[in-house]
């Protein structure tokens, strides 16, 4: 070796290890631009940023020490510490940077606080203090475990993983349009990390330079691939359907205000803040229920929001669906309704019932001719205003008497009920609309028996064995505690009415709001909706009207109550919770929602089906497993794909990458591989302390010898000979290591940090 080549090796690894820790920092930044939708930037991004960058700087300061590498990762969470501490606690920190007992003690309360804000807050968050701390103490901690990973562990697919999930999340949170520069940028970063841990093992290898054209192809396959897949996210994934969102037994979870429907809502209930989400106008003699979602399929733990084909919503007065096919006796009102939405970020767009038209739009929206709701692929409700018009069905009390429900228009769905409905629910339906007269009248006797005395409103409803929820189960619950909130009262309701065969389905959406004033020369109303007014109700479908609301939760909203054509009122009036005239006989006409419960936590704004002040527990937790399994899988998935790379090629004869096998598995197992050590060497140390058998194991270092040295080099082995041996060898290697060793082989496999070729073999000596 020539001296300017020796002098230039420490300055190759240098300079390698400088760009991986710059590769590492892009691609924190990268991974964060995303965060910047849910997260409004400011100084807790110079922050975290600089954090990063000085806890990257440390630990490539310490590698250039040539200190080991674990002192590097010492190094950088102390570095990191110091740094949180600065910034954040050095009024009670010692000399600044040192934390202190007191330092300490303020980290729960800083936690507090950023819980509060991301449960309170409209994304884009502003975030204080708290939430400062938190983001800026995440991306220097993701920074030591990046370079950790990517420098010591030399894994960077592991890193381009955890990288991956961070940018995720506020996809997850806040549906919105694929960020281009943000997904070219990460999948920039990640290439670059992979390309540069490639180069910096294989330089300088012998093997390495015999095989130029094999790396400069598999790198020309990354960019391919790399290539393919950016180009999926960009175009295809907008394309596809809407992610559909469930009602299930986990907590809801969102940022800011939002409609997910999701009808586990009780602790979405017990917000003690409230928002104002939108306002409108309409000329409506009452105001309308807005409807977001409808819930059609129930499998007896979840309901599920109906999904179908899609209509483009038209500009101008085009309108989005059909009028509603009503019998010709029926009267119809037309009446327009004005919505401006404020602090609500939400796919799904408040709407009355049944929209026809819907204009002013901004954005691509799509209309769902089976329910009358309108919903965009990425776009948000956020800042839209746009007018909507209802022609809205009117019957007679005579008329809907004597409609049946269902019709061959509908589906299974809306009738399907689990095999083991609890006798209680069917029971208890049949016991209350004993004497009914007509499907509407069955359907009056159970609100008006929700409606009763013997059910309460409340927010403080037991929440042990999943009664806080919508399940079949959680429904029998209700029946028995006769005390809950809108999500009981509707799931319970729906579920009882298919016990009596009648298609129903569930709705969310938001009560009618409160009155804030009229425009007199228009003759239209003004009305304000809060967070606190999210609401689910049920709807069952009468054939030749449609589908009809009716409103079971005890002490919210307006129940239905049909007008008699027969009694001098006028033919058609107020009959739904959508629209409902206070001169209709037997009706209870309330502008703001009245609370039968006021002792709940945050019941004094809480008076309807749900608050959309989401909770991210749930959501952070989910997506904190998730992230958690996928790198706990993530070393060992990677370990079986290069199993089952060399064994392909094994087959095909490769000798080296036969014995890069057998050397892979000995390290796993713990088993000491040196790259100094010769493989001769490395073959005798298997015979004598691992009882591996000599013939299988000289197969393959007599064949590795043959590849480095004959003329025909390379794949001239026998494929078949040496996948047996190789998997003779590993199964004996397998069967003499402890159950503990062999867990972390599977879970933790250290080969992967194995750098480099085999070392070079040995010369057999001549003999004569």
């Amino acid at each position: 070796m020539s001296a300017p080549e020796a002098g230039g090796r420490p300055e190759r690894r240098r300079r390698d290890l400088a760009l991986l820790s710059l590769g590492v920092f892009a691609g924190i930044a990268a991974a964060l631009l995303p965060v910047l939708s849910v997260i409004a930037p400011g100084a807790w991004t110079v922050g975290a940023l600089a954090g990063a960058a000085l806890v990257l700087g440390c630990g490539l300061a310490v590698r250039f020490s040539r200190a080991p590498a674990l002192v590097a990762t010492v190094v950088e969470l102390v570095v990191g510490v110091v740094f949180l501490t600065a910034v954040f606690g050095r009024t009670t920190a010692l000399l600044g940077v040192i934390p202190t007992p007191a330092t300490l003690a303020s980290v729960p309360t800083l936690f507090a606080g950023a819980s509060e804000e991301i449960r309170l807050g409209v994304a884009p968050v502003v975030p204080a203090l708290g939430l400062a701390f938190v983001l800026v103490a995440a991306v220097t901690g993701l920074a030591v475990v990046l370079d950790h990973v990517v420098l010591t562990a030399r894994m960077p697919l592991l890193a381009g993983v955890g990288l991956v999930a961070v940018s995720l999340i506020p996809t997850i949170a806040i549906p919105a349009d694929v960020d281009v520069p943000a997904v070219l940028a990460l999948a920039a970063t990640v290439l670059f990390l992979l390309r540069m841990d490639v180069r910096s093992r294989t330089r300088g290898a012998p093997a390495a330079r015999r095989s130029g054209s094999r790396a400069w192809g598999a790198s020309a396959t990354a960019i391919g691939i790399a290539a393919v897949s950016v180009m999926v996210t960009l175009v295809a994934v907008p394309l596809l359907p809407q992610p559909a969102l469930r009602f299930a037994s986990g907590t809801g979870a969102g940022f800011g205000t939002t409609i997910n429907p999701n009808l586990e809502l009780g602790n979405d209930l017990r917000q003690p803040r409230d928002i104002d989400v939108l306002t409108f106008t309409t000329t409506a003699p009452s105001a309308p229920y807005l409807r977001a979602v409808t819930l059609s399929q129930f499998d007896g733990a979840v309901w599920q929001p109906d999904s179908g084909d899609t209509v483009g919503v038209p500009g101008g007065d085009a309108p989005v669906f059909d009028p509603v096919q009503v019998d010709g006796d029926i009267a119809v009102a037309d009446w327009t309704t004005s919505v401006k939405v404020g602090e609500l970020d939400s796919p799904w767009l408040p709407v009355p019932y049944p929209a026809s038209t819907v204009t002013g739009l901004e954005g691509d929206w799509l209309g769902m001719p089976a329910n009358r709701t309108i919903v965009s692929r990425s776009g948000s409700s956020r800042n839209q205003d746009y007018e909507v018009r209802a022609l809205v069905p009117r019957p007679t009390l005579e008329q809907i008497r004597s409609r049946p429900v269902g019709g061959a228009e509908l589906g299974d769905a809306v009738r399907a009920l689990p095999a083991d409905v609890p006798a209680i629910i069917g029971d208890t339906a049949r016991s209350v609309t004993a004497g009914a007269q007509s499907p509407y009248d069955a359907l009056i006797a159970l609100q008006s028996w929700f409606r009763s005395s013997q059910f309460r409103y409340s927010l403080d409803a037991p929440v042990e064995a999943g009664f806080d929820g919508a399940g079949i189960d959680a429904v029998a619950r209700f029946l028995q505690e006769r005390t809950g909130y809108c999500v009981h009262f509707a799931s319970a309701f729906a579920v009882m009415a298919r016990t009596l065969d009648m298609p129903s389905r569930i709705v969310v959406g938001y009560l009618p709001g409160t009155r804030s004033g009229s425009v007199e020369q228009t003759g239209q109303a003004d009305y304000t909706v809060t967070s606190s007014q999210l609401h689910a109700w049920p709807e069952v479908y009468f054939r030749g009207v449609g589908w009809v609301p009716f409103e079971p939760t005890n002490s919210l909203g307006v129940p239905t109550n049909f007008a008699s054509g027969n009694t001098g009122g006028q033919s058609g009036s107020a009959t739904t919770p959508e629209q409902q005239d206070a001169a209709t006989p037997g009706a209870t006409r309330t502008d703001a929602p009245q609370l039968g419960d006021q002792d709940g936590p945050g019941s004094t704004s809480a008076g309807s089906g749900a608050s959309s002040a989401q909770n991210p527990t749930g959501l952070l937790l989910t997506v904190g497993g998730v992230v958690l399994l996928v790198l706990l899988a993530a070393p060992g998935s990677v370990r079986a794909w290069r199993r089952r790379s060399r064994t392909a090629l094994i087959r095909a004869g490769d000798a080296v990458a036969a014995w890069a096998e057998i050397r892979a598995q000995a390290v796993d197992l713990g088993i000491r591989a040196p790259d100094a050590e010769s493989p001769r060497a490395f073959a005798s140390r298997l015979i004598d302390e691992h009882g591996v058998d000599a013939d299988d194991i000289t197969v393959l270092r007599d064949a590795l010898e043959h590849a480095v040295y004959a003329e025909d080099g390379g794949r001239s082995g026998d494929g078949s000979a040496l996948t047996e041996a190789v998997a003779r060898v590993r199964a004996r290697l397998w069967a003499g290591a402890p159950i503990g060793r062999r867990t972390l082989a599977v879970v933790l496999p250290r080969s992967l940090a194995l750098r480099g070729e085999p070392s070079p073999v040995e010369v057999p000596e001549r003999v004569g």
